[in-house]
């Protein structure tokens, strides 16, 4: 089952942000994966969000998304991403709307 990746945040330091992101489509490579929301203008209706910057990535399933997520070139730039950012990231299973078997 696909799952989601998505991190919501303030951006504290564009510079250092540009850098992850400079060096982060590379990482992407030899991955399965959907970028589905790239934006730092996300409009808040309910709640309290972390910021306005929203990313949301899928990926085939977990073991797809660990793959890409703990490999070292990822590991080797995510510090940029978390110094640049305050904010939280979660990943979700996707909505399975095949009714469950009896």
């Amino acid at each position: 089952m696909s799952v989601y990746l998505i991190v919501n945040s303030t951006v504290t330091d564009p510079e250092l942000l540009a850098s992850y992101l400079a060096d982060g489509a590379a990482t992407l490579a030899g991955h399965v994966v959907n970028p589905l929301v790239v934006t730092t203008d996300a409009t808040t209706i309910e709640g309290e969000p972390a910021g306005s910057r929203v990313v949301v990535m899928e990926f085939p399933d977990e073991p797809a998304f660990r793959a890409w997520y703990d490999s070292p070139a990822y590991q080797a730039i995510l510090p940029r991403r978390l110094s640049s950012t305050e904010g939280f990231a979660v990943l979700v299973e996707g909505f399975d709307p095949s009714p469950p078997a009896t």
